[in-house]
């Protein structure tokens, strides 16, 4: 297992909302222990001189080996954190996206490894089921709200 610490600088990320009846795709994050303590949609870093598009669509080609089509503009957020006792910082681009007609059909989960070898699950989330008692935080924090508040992510089922 990789001990994650956030970057000592701003990062400008792409997410991808993919929705499935309803529910959102969101891979796990463990703590340190190996404990999931939250889920997040997946994307990844924007390189230098790379549009957020480009690197949205890049990354889930990477992640998934599936070309994605974003669906409309994106919703902007800062994302400033705490995780282990160290500060992130985070620009998000968020942007719905849309899968390949029958990719990962009847699957109830996506296994996948980032560059580092990290294995990672995605699964498949009801929002409602999300940043409650009991149940996983959505990250980055205060996305659920946004997508509540948004027209950009609500759900067609």
């Amino acid at each position: 297992m990789t001990t994650w610490r956030p970057h000592p600088h701003i990062r400008v990320v792409a997410i991808g909302l993919h929705w499935r009846d309803g529910r959102l795709l969101a891979a796990e994050v463990r703590d340190d222990a190996g404990r999931i303590k939250g889920v997040r949609p997946l994307g990844g870093e924007i390189e230098f001189g790379e549009s957020w598009q480009t690197a949205l669509l890049r990354e889930f080609n990477e992640e998934l080996g599936i070309v994605v089509r974003i669906i409309g503009g994106p919703l902007v957020m800062e994302n400033i954190f705490v995780h282990a006792g160290a500060t992130g910082h985070e620009v998000m681009f968020i942007a719905d996206v849309a899968f390949p007609d029958e990719a990962f059909a009847g699957q109830d989960r996506i296994d996948f490894r980032e560059d580092n070898g990290e294995e990672i699950v995605a699964r498949w989330f009801d929002l409602g089921d999300l940043d409650v008692e009991g149940g996983p935080s959505l990250y980055p924090a205060g996305l659920k709200e946004l997508l509540l508040a948004s027209e950009l992510s609500l759900p067609s089922s």
